[in-house]
């Protein structure tokens, strides 16, 4: 079975490094990844698609640890420069790759809107990866100034979805 970690951690290698798609098994359960479509092959016949970096990274995550692995945080995102003059906003970028929804369901209001006010710990929106919803929250506390992705757009990994002028 895989851990929810282990399934992020995945999900990140695979959109590092641009692979077609990653298909698992371990103890009876499948997983599959897909990937960025590769583009047709320029290379000679027999030439390999993906890198050899790419093949070793995911070797490494796939392969399980000889000792129970320490507690170690997440990396956080890239920090991403701020517009000029706009010193004091703040992004909350995507922690998965998914689909980002607004609201609860299609039915409900949007979580947020542009101008309202947001507490930390507030859910900001939903990010669906495998048919599960991760609820996003806000880390500060402020006001909403701009929500970057459109609702049921797919985003990536450390892609900016709101801008929080920070209060």
């Amino acid at each position: 079975m895989f851990t929810f970690e282990e399934i992020c951690q995945l999900i990140r290698l695979v959109a590092e490094t641009r692979v077609g798609g990653l298909e698992l098994e371990r103890d009876g359960a499948k997983l599959r990844i897909d990937g960025v479509p590769l583009p047709a092959p320029a290379a000679p016949v027999g030439a390999p698609l993906v890198s050899e970096e790419a093949v070793q990274a995911l070797r490494a995550a796939v392969t399980p640890p000889l000792a129970a692995p320490a507690s170690t945080p997440a990396p956080a995102p890239a920090p991403q420069e701020l517009p000029e003059g706009e010193d004091n906003l703040h992004f909350v970028t995507s922690p998965i790759v998914g689909t980002f929804y607004r609201a609860p369901n299609p039915d409900a209001p949007p979580y947020v809107q542009p101008g309202d006010r947001v507490r930390k710990g507030q859910v900001l929106c939903i990010v669906e990866a495998m048919k599960l919803m991760n609820e996003i929250e806000s880390d500060v506390d402020g006001v909403v100034v701009k929500i970057y992705p459109e609702n049921a757009q797919p985003v990536e990994f450390g892609e900016r979805l709101f801008a929080i002028k920070v209060s």
